[in-house]
């Protein structure tokens, strides 16, 4: 059966897609700018960036009743490949068991102009 995940504790969708759908025990996590929920501002840097996104995977992973120790995969689209040792040095303190599989890329430009986005999938 497939259900829309959807919290105030994350940013809203820019587009027509959810902020995440669950269909059969598995929950797919849309692609998550660091954007705060609360007022829509971005923080400055990649950390802090990094932290934002990970924090909204959170709410709406919450909101679907799992954790982070539930992700079995993530993508991390980044706009500077430079960036990666910053942003996987945050994103590590998120998973200190159970890592995920993992994708990252560098691509022409991030929504928002946002330095990343990070999409996941997590399992009942």
């Amino acid at each position: 059966m497939r259900k829309t995940i959807a919290t105030a504790k994350a940013p809203a969708a820019i587009g027509p897609y959810s902020q995440g759908v669950e269909l059969n025990g598995t929950v797919y996590v849309s692609g998550t700018l660091p954007v705060n929920p609360a007022d829509g501002t971005m923080p400055a840097g990649i950390e802090l960036q990094t932290r934002q996104a990970m924090d909204n995977i959170g709410a709406i992973l919450n909101e679907a009743g799992l954790t982070f120790n539930d992700i079995v995969k993530t993508t991390v689209l980044l706009a500077d490949l430079k960036d990666f040792a910053a942003m996987n040095a945050v994103y590590a303190e998120y998973f200190p068991q159970n890592k995920p599989a993992r994708a990252c890329f560098q691509v022409a430009a991030v929504p928002k102009g946002a330095l990343l986005e990070i999409e996941a999938i997590a399992g009942k």
